[in-house]
């Protein structure tokens, strides 16, 4: 069945949220396919060209069934920000809603996330000084050493910033040195309150113990499908362990791996254990949001009428 937005000044959106490995890129294109849309990409690893396997990208059969947005846009060593994704995926909500082809956005980066639908609040001024002399207090000590400060400073900021993200970290500490503020602090005070689309809101949830399982199942899929490969690739060609994608999970276990650093069997078992420990993260930091609608995704149907009712704008 396809069906067709009215139309309407404030587009209207879908939003398929929830941890890693529960199955939303399954449900946004059986929902886009049912509904006349198209699929943008909320995942902030899924943008990288080249690193496919570890991010579990779209195949090339899913992106052939539904054109796919924000996918594979820029190469792992270019920066990208939730400002730059909430401007890019903000043009193409926009773009497809003149269309009249329906816009379901689907992932789990709850910044990026939250940067479109509501906007970003104002971190105050900057000090690129400062914001050089802290990137050379990580290389020199270790980003661990810098995410120790933050987390002196801002600690609610250091529990969403993994220690191995100095990109963030540095961020969070120049808010905080330049306005006295942590950036947490500035970020209640902007409350997100814009609100640039009407959004119908559906998380995906489902057992613990099973969705673990699926995330173990899936690594070990990367591994036999490649993954030691792809790695392997992106470094020598010169993309370096200390880049912000390369630090990501599974990229940055498998890099450890290729340098001798730690065994394959340790490799995959922290990978496992801590994309378990990232999904967990994900869901918590999904529940605090108010409005969404939790569903398991075998009872997507279910919703079919909500959805209709979302859609044509009764």
């Amino acid at each position: 069945m396809k069906m067709v937005e009215k139309k309407n000044k404030t587009p209207r959106i879908i939003l398929i949220c929830g941890p890693t490995g529960v199955g939303k890129t399954s449900v946004a294109i059986h929902l886009a396919e049912t509904f006349n849309g198209e699929i943008i990409n909320a995942d902030s690893m899924q943008i990288h060209k080249l690193m496919d396997i570890g991010t579990a990208k779209p195949s090339a059969m899913e992106q052939a069934r539904i054109k796919h947005h924000m996918v594979d846009i820029i190469f792992p060593d270019e920066p990208f920000d939730a400002n730059r994704f909430s401007q890019e995926a903000g043009r193409v909500v926009f773009s497809l809603h003149k269309k009249n082809i329906f816009p379901f956005v689907a992932g789990g980066t709850g910044f990026y996330i939250q940067a479109l639908l509501s906007g970003l609040f104002d971190p105050g001024a900057s000090d690129s000084a400062l914001r050089a002399s802290l990137k050379e207090e990580a290389h020199e000590k270790g980003a661990p050493f810098l995410h120790e400060k933050l987390l002196r400073h801002d600690p609610v900021a250091a529990e969403r910033i993994h220690p191995n993200d100095i990109f963030r970290t540095v961020r969070a500490l120049e808010v905080f040195y330049t306005s006295g503020l942590p950036i947490t602090e500035r970020q209640k005070k902007h409350a997100f309150s814009e609100n640039r689309f009407d959004a119908l809101e559906i998380g995906l949830h489902m057992d613990r113990d099973k969705l673990y399982e699926r995330i173990d199942r899936r690594v070990d899929e990367m591994m036999s499908g490649g993954f030691s490969e792809e790695v392997r690739m992106l470094m020598e060609a010169g993309y370096r362990k200390d880049l912000k994608s390369m630090g990501s999970i599974g990229y940055r276990h498998i890099a450890d791996f290729i340098t001798g650093d730690i065994s394959e069997a340790e490799a995959v078992r922290t990978m496992k254990r801590d994309t378990r420990r990232y999904a967990k993260r994900q869901l918590t930091w999904f529940k605090k949001r108010p409005g969404i609608i939790w569903t398991e995704p075998g009872k997507i149907a279910d919703l079919k009428p909500v959805i209709e009712k979302h859609i044509c704008g009764r």
